[in-house]
C-alpha cells in the first residue's frame, strides 16, 4: 500500500513543484514580457516553446500522445504588431499565463504531500526538546498527548494528500494544459498549408536559379566550345577553296582538318544535348540508364533496382542527374572503394540512394570548397526540389556518404 502511495504521490508532487518553478519564472518575466515583447520577436517566439513544453510534460505525466505541437510563431520584425495579433500559436499559448494563478495552491498540496510525513515524525519524537515549537496539523505540541495523538493523524493525512490529493490535482492541471494548449485541426491545417507555400516558393526561387545556371552553362558551352568549332571550321573551308586552284594538298589537308574539327565539334554538340535530356533515358529507359552510368563508373558499383512502374519523363532525369553527379563526385573526392545504388518504387514516390565507404565529410553549398566539392549537390538539391522532391544527405567525417532521394511520380 505505501509503496503504491509513493509510486503515485512523488510523481504528482515533482510535477506540480516543477510548474510552481515555471509559474513563477513566467510571472517574474510577464510584467517585462508585456511591455516589450511585442518589440522583441524572440519574446513571442519563446512563450509559444514554452506552451509546447507545458503540453509534453503534461501528455508524458499522463501517459499519452503529445499529438502536434503548436506551430512556430509566424516570423516578425521589431514593433509589427498586425503580425503579432494574427499569431494564433502565440494567442494560444498566452494561456499559459494562467498558470502563476494556481501556482500557490499547487505548491501547498506538493509540499504538504512530500514534507507532511517527516515533520510528523519529527514533531512527534523531538517535541520535547522545545515545548511550543512544534506544531502538527496546524497546532503547537507542549505534551505527549498532544504529540501522539497528532502525530499519527497527520501521517495519515498526509499520505492521504501524497496518494490521492496530489495525483488528482497533477492530473487535472495536465488534463487542463493539454486542453487549453492544444491547437485546433484548423489552425494545424494553416500552419501546414503556409509553410507548404514556404517550401513551394524556395523550391520555386531554387528551381528558376538553377534553371538559369544551366542556361549559361549551356550557353558558355556552346560559345566556347561548340561555335569556336564551327567558326574554325568556316575559316579552313574557305582558306581550302582559295588554295585549292594553286595547292590541291594543301586544300586537301585542309579539308581534311575542317572534316576532323566537325567530327569534335558534332561531339561536343552532343554532350551539351546530353547534359539537357539524355537520349540514353529515351533509347534505354531509366533502368537501362542508371546501369550505363554504373558500367562506365570506375569504381565498382553494386546495382539494386526494383520494379518502379511508370515514371513521368522530369523525374528519370532527376534521378538520372542524380546518379550521374554522386557518381562524379565519389570518383573525384570520396577515396571510395565501393558505390552502392538503391532505385526502388515505394508507394507514388521513386526512392534513390547512393551510398559509398569513401572519407565522408561532404557538404551541401552553393559554392565549392578548397577541394572543389559543395556546388554539385547543391546543384542536385535544386533539381531535386524543382519537381517537389526531397532530398537527405548523410556524410559524417569518416563515412560513409548516403545520399537519399525521394521524388514524387503522382
Amino acid at each position: 500500500m505505501l509503496t503504491k502511495i509513493l509510486s503515485r504521490g512523488g510523481p504528482a508532487a515533482g510535477y506540480l513543484i516543477i510548474r510552481y518553478l515555471k509559474a513563477v519564472t513566467l510571472l517574474a518575466a510577464t510584467p517585462i514580457s508585456l511591455i516589450l515583447g511585442w518589440i522583441i520577436p524572440g519574446a513571442t517566439a519563446g512563450l509559444v516553446r514554452l506552451a509546447n513544453s507545458e503540453r509534453y510534460r503534461a501528455a508524458k505525466y499522463l501517459g499519452v500522445p503529445q499529438g502536434e505541437p503548436l506551430p512556430a510563431a509566424l516570423p516578425r520584425l521589431p514593433g509589427d504588431v498586425a503580425t503579432l495579433f494574427r499569431d494564433k500559436s502565440f494567442k494560444r499559448s498566452l494561456r499559459c499565463l494562467l498558470m502563476p494563478v494556481v501556482m500557490i495552491p499547487e505548491l501547498i498540496v506538493a509540499v504538504a504531500a512530500i514534507m507532511g510525513v517527516p515533520s510528523a515524525v519529527l514533531g512527534t519524537l523531538l517535541w520535547w526538546l522545545a515545548p511550543g515549537n512544534f506544531s502538527l496539523m496546524g497546532f503547537d505540541v507542549n505534551s505527549w498527548f498532544e504529540a501522539l495523538t497528532l502525530g499519527p493523524l497527520q501521517v495519515l493525512v498526509s499520505l492521504g494528500i501524497l496518494g490521492w490529493v496530489a495525483p488528482a490535482l497533477a492530473r487535472g492541471h495536465a488534463k487542463a494544459t493539454l486542453k487549453l494548449l492544444t491547437p485546433s485541426q484548423d489552425e494545424l491545417e494553416n500552419a501546414r498549408l503556409s509553410q507548404r507555400v514556404d517550401e513551394l516558393t524556395k523550391s520555386r526561387a531554387g528551381a528558376v536559379d538553377s534553371h538559369g545556371a544551366e542556361l549559361r552553362r549551356i550557353e558558355r558551352d556552346l560559345h566556347d566550345g561548340t561555335q569556336a568549332q564551327l567558326v574554325s571550321l568556316a575559316m579552313r573551308i574557305g582558306i581550302a577553296k582559295q588554295t585549292m586552284a594553286e595547292d590541291p594538298e594543301k586544300a586537301a589537308k585542309l579539308l581534311d582538318d575542317a572534316r576532323d574539327g566537325a567530327e569534335q565539334a558534332m561531339t561536343e554538340l552532343r554532350g551539351v544535348l546530353r547534359t539537357m535530356y539524355p537520349p540514353i533515358l529515351a533509347d534505354r529507359g531509366l533502368v537501362g540508364a542508371v546501369s550505363a552510368l554504373a558500367a562506365r563508373c570506375p569504381l565498382p558499383v553494386q546495382l539494386r533496382i526494383g520494379q518502379l512502374g511508370e515514371v513521368p519523363a522530369a523525374v528519370e532525369a532527376a534521378a538520372y542527374f542524380v546518379v550521374a553527379e554522386s557518381l562524379t563526385n565519389i570518383t573525384k573526392h570520396s577515396a571510395a572503394g565501393h558505390v552502392d545504388v538503391q532505385l526502388e518504387r515505394r508507394g507514388s514516390d521513386l526512392y534513390l540512394s547512393v551510398m559509398d565507404d569513401g572519407i565522408g565529410g561532404a557538404r551541401i553549398s552553393e559554392q565549392s570548397d578548397l577541394l572543389g566539392r559543395g556546388s554539385g549537390l547543391h546543384g542536385m538539391l535544386h533539381r531535386v526540389q524543382a519537381i517537389d522532391g526531397h532530398m537527405e544527405l548523410q556524410s559524417p567525417i569518416g563515412g560513409p556518404t548516403t545520399v537519399e532521394v525521394i521524388l514524387p511520380c503522382g
